[in-house]
């Protein structure tokens, strides 16, 4: 097997326009492996600290210090890749390192390990006979830290064209419904300057309740039923409404309080009108047991853990335990290094717990997460609609079409 022969990082600039860190790892001299680490705007309290005092240079510094750790090991053992960082950084949430490090360096490293034995990365994260592809899920409207004042207090409608035949027919009606909306709601709106959020959802100035109107209005008019053809989920991001002293969750733009039962019935509500297959972080991050109800309620639709799970294998057993959701968010920044994701994947599939790999606010045009997605047996893989960085995504997925283990989409 080739043999890490040089490691670099540096410091670039993510889709917001924030500092982060990029990792190049060379083995055998000749084969580069490249990763940008991702940062989140909506972030869990029990989340991989990205960097050391929120600063990408001091992370830059350690890994400089520390490169020839690295140096001579095999690429694609990422078990031996991911102790070598924790020698660096033995806290638990890489706040010594940090875990933008992690994330770039044991990414960095498949991928060159990918490109050195010549095949996919996906299949060096899982070894199977045939694999599917995840679900694209889309954000065509969005809110909350995503997006200015004026806008929904939810930070995400999401759409996916769940009855799809191939990748390519998912993506496109995803950009179809997309499109759609805009002219919906430019009619709506006369004053609508075509704003969009951070992961190039529409930001029009409206309310929740109408937010959801717009984008059922917009499947109707292209002929799409709800439920069938396409659905809308809903990324609620509720910790980001919580008020801990207050024990409420605080709409401010709506100008309302819910108390965890009024958020309940608020989220049951939407899942109930607008058919959603797909509701992430309905209730704040520690409310399992309100979690446990809304997935009793709706076993049907994926009730979602992000901010509740924060791809943290053991945060997921006790969601597990208590019966808290359905399916979960995998997200390899939140966890730190690939290995940590992939520990928690582990648990998730022996668990039916339904994974999706998710992108995050700040980006790259970076596409190994469609590998970590199909590699895991993702249900969906939330990247985004339009915008660069996540348009090379689905790209991406149309690229692994071309392999011949792919056989169609996941299956719920």
């Amino acid at each position: 097997m080739a043999k890490i022969t040089s490691i670099k990082g540096r410091l670039i600039y993510n889709s917001r326009g924030n500092k982060t860190v990029e990792v190049d790892i060379i083995s055998d001299n000749q084969y580069l492996g490249r990763t940008c680490a991702t940062s989140g705007a909506s972030v869990g309290k029990y989340e991989a600290i990205s960097f050391p005092n929120d600063n990408p240079e001091e992370s830059l510094r350690i890994l400089t210090e520390n490169s020839k750790k690295f140096l001579g090991l095999e690429p694609n053992d990422l078990k031996v890749i991911h102790e070598t960082i924790k020698s660096i950084d033995k806290t638990p949430n890489y706040s010594e390192v940090g875990g933008a490090i992690a994330y770039a360096v044991s990414i960095a490293a498949m991928e060159s390990a990918s490109k050195a034995i010549g095949k996919p990365l996906f299949r060096l994260i899982s070894e199977q006979s045939e694999y599917r592809f995840p679900i694209p899920l889309g954000n065509i409207l969005g809110g909350g830290v995503h997006a200015g004042s004026g806008t929904p207090d939810i930070q995400e409608i999401l759409i996916s064209a769940t009855n799809a035949k191939t990748v390519r027919e998912a993506i496109q009606t995803n950009f179809t419904v997309h499109k759609e909306l805009r002219k919906v709601i430019e009619k709506t709106d006369s004053s609508f300057t075509n704003g969009r959020g951070d992961e190039g959802g529409w930001a029009p100035k409206c309310g929740n309740e109408k937010a959801l109107e717009l984008c059922a209005t917009t499947c109707e008019n292209l002929g799409y039923t709800l439920g069938k053809e396409v659905s809308l989920g809903v990324d609620f991001a509720s910790s980001t409404q919580w008020d801990e002293k207050k024990q409420k969750y605080v709409y401010n733009r709506a100008g309302f309080e819910n108390t965890p039962e009024k958020q309940i019935e608020f989220a049951s509500d939407i899942i109930e009108k607008y058919k959603l297959n797909y509701a992430e972080d309905a209730v704040h991050e520690e409310a399992f047991e309100d979690m446990s109800e809304l997935t009793s309620k709706f076993p049907n639709a994926m009730i979602t853990g992000d901010d509740l799970t924060v791809t943290n294998k053991d945060i997921l057993k006790k969601a597990i335990e208590r019966k808290s959701c359905n399916a979960a968010i995998l997200k390899v920044n939140q966890a730190g290094s690939l290995y940590d994701a992939l520990e928690f994947a582990k648990v998730a599939n022996d668990n039916n717990i339904k994974l999706i790999t998710s992108h995050r606010s700040g980006e790259s045009i970076d596409s190994q997460i469609c590998h970590i997605g199909i590699g895991t047996n993702s249900k969906m893989l939330k990247v985004g609609v339009v915008g660069g960085e996540r348009v090379a995504k689905l790209n991406e997925l149309i690229r692994i079409s071309e392999y011949d283990l792919i056989h169609g989409m996941a299956q719920f």
